[in-house]
């Protein structure tokens, strides 16, 4: 009889089981109604591993700042999620909109790096700055969408302090570890706080309810996913960098995970694809570079033809596009921002 092999380090054992299991729910179907049958249980799932949400409160939304940018006016707001936490946001409004006119709306989620502020071209002392999202919330405006960009937790105007996350520890790491006591895991109400961000745009009275988007690159395409997978009231959406595999992202030197973004369970039910599966029938633009170093192209090909079977299964392949670019980790824009165009804009 064989020895059964022992695994000593949480690194070993996550491995070893990722090599004996798949998750529950990995769509496996060819059909409309297998995909119906897949969506509702896989949805369900989801839900249920992320546990509770905060109780929602009235937002108390409140203009702080105004700021004249020749083609657009930026706005500083602020609004409530729950009873415990407001949301900073950059909402940037097109000029020249008429009496009564409605535009569409786009949220702008951030990735890791200074919070929201690069999506509109500023620094984290308010100086012009471009990062790797290349000031997309800019874009956006300057094409007519009316965008909100927020502040994630933890993030930007909402970073925990220094001295309390202390030196050489992942503050998103801490972060889920303190929300953790008090019953909730971090990317919930991260979640959380997308949904009542839509709350808010839609509220806005210059924009059309009906027509939302919303993209985002890294962390900005976790929220974009799961956002989209779970709220119908975004009618299209880019996941710029984060279309892969956890297996992939587990690799030595590959670990592309962290308390803020980490989902519970997910790979016993399926992986991040099925997750933007859930996206489906809705227009949908998954960016991938050819030189990102933490989402490799191999494998963001792989998660993507995954991604596309269950888009063909739901009768709707032809509203999935991909955008393989010569570039590394960094939004693109070259399909994503005319897909926006013909599905919000018409």
């Amino acid at each position: 009889m064989a020895k059964r092999k022992r695994y000593l380090s949480p690194y070993e054992t996550v491995q070893a089981w990722m090599r004996a299991n798949r998750g529950a729910l990995v769509f496996d179907g060819k059909s409309v109604d297998d995909w119906r049958a897949w969506r509702r249980q896989f949805r369900a799932q989801l839900v249920k591993r992320l546990g509770p949400m905060p109780e929602q409160v009235s937002l108390r939304s409140e203009v702080l700042e105004q700021e004249d940018m020749g083609t657009y006016v930026r706005e500083k707001v602020v609004y409530d999620t729950e009873r415990f936490a407001s949301v900073p946001a950059y909402v940037l409004v097109p000029k020249g909109l008429k009496r009564g006119e409605k535009r569409p709306g786009v949220l702008a989620a951030h990735g890791h790096g200074i919070g929201k502020n690069p999506l509109v071209g500023l620094d984290g002392d308010g100086k012009p700055h471009t990062d790797y999202q290349k000031q997309l919330a800019v874009q956006l405006v300057e094409r007519g969408y009316v965008v909100v960009a927020p502040d994630w937790r933890g993030f930007g105007e909402r970073m925990s302090p220094e001295d309390w996350v202390r030196e050489r520890r992942d503050k998103c790491n801490v972060n889920f570890m303190a929300e953790g006591y008090r019953g909730y895991y971090f990317l919930a109400l991260q979640i959380w706080d997308g949904f009542r961000t839509l709350d808010y745009l839609q509220s806005r009275k210059e924009v059309d309810p009906r027509r939302i988007g919303c993209l985002g690159v890294s962390f900005g395409g976790t929220m974009t996913a799961y956002l989209a997978a779970l709220d119908r009231r975004i009618q299209c959406a880019c996941i710029s960098g984060y279309i892969s595999t956890i297996r992939n992202g587990a690799m030595p030197g590959r670990a592309n995970f962290c308390g803020a973004q980490y989902m519970p369970g997910l790979l016993t039910m399926g992986d991040i694809a099925d997750v933007a599966g859930l996206i489906a029938p809705r227009p949908l633009v998954a960016e991938m570079g050819e030189e990102d170093r933490g989402f490799r192209i191999e494998d963001a090909e792989r998660a993507f033809r995954h991604l596309s079977r269950i888009y063909r299964a739901s009768g709707a392949r032809d509203c999935l596009e991909k955008d393989r670019f010569l570039g590394g980790h960094e939004f693109s824009g070259r399909k994503s921002l005319a897909m926006f165009d013909r599905c919000l804009m018409a």
